[in-house]
């Protein structure tokens, strides 16, 4: 795992009205329309929070979410089982979508974001258990995206990937990243 410390005059903040999101264009419809139409009522109603990379202009070029999220136990991996108490469902963090504007697509702001979705995926486990971030891969490229960071597939779900928060947490502890 690494993590890039300065991406350039872009930053992480919540979401807000005063963001620009018109322009963005991910090349996937349906993130596209989430981030234009549905974002804003989904903070509102405390479903999901968005984060936005923005721009020195306050223009959108990348966004994720994260809400909380219960992993029922059989879905996971038969070895990640055994390590796991025996509760019906597991405490986890969805990182629900992702996505970088076309324009800013290879310059490493998806992985930018990634990281900072972790980090604070990380410190909010510290005060309310989550075993682990949970994401739906949208297609092929992200499923590939996800697993350069040591995500893993459920047995039963190919697009729906987990990393064990204790994974998470030695990455961020080690120097190097």
């Amino acid at each position: 795992m690494s993590k890039r410390d300065d991406f350039g005059s872009s930053f992480i903040e919540p979401i807000s009205r005063r963001h620009k999101k018109d322009s963005f264009e991910s090349g996937q419809p349906s993130l596209d329309y989430y981030l234009k139409k549905q974002a804003s009522q989904d903070v509102k109603r405390k479903v999901a929070v968005t984060y936005a990379a923005i721009d020195g202009r306050k223009h959108v070029i990348g966004y994720y979410t994260l809400s909380s999220f219960s992993i029922r136990l059989p879905e996971l991996p038969a070895a990640t089982i055994k390590r796991l108490p025996k509760y019906p469902q597991i405490p986890a963090t969805l990182l629900g979508r992702l996505a970088v504007d076309e324009s800013h697509q290879g310059t490493g702001l998806g992985e930018h974001l990634l990281m900072d979705a972790l980090a604070r995926a990380l410190r909010a486990a510290s005060e309310i258990a989550s075993y682990a971030v949970v994401v739906d891969a949208v297609d092929g490229r992200a499923i590939d995206f996800y697993e350069r960071y040591n995500f893993v597939q459920f047995p039963d779900n190919g697009q729906r990937l987990f990393l064990p928060m204790s994974i998470i947490a030695k990455a961020f502890s080690d120097p190097a990243i």
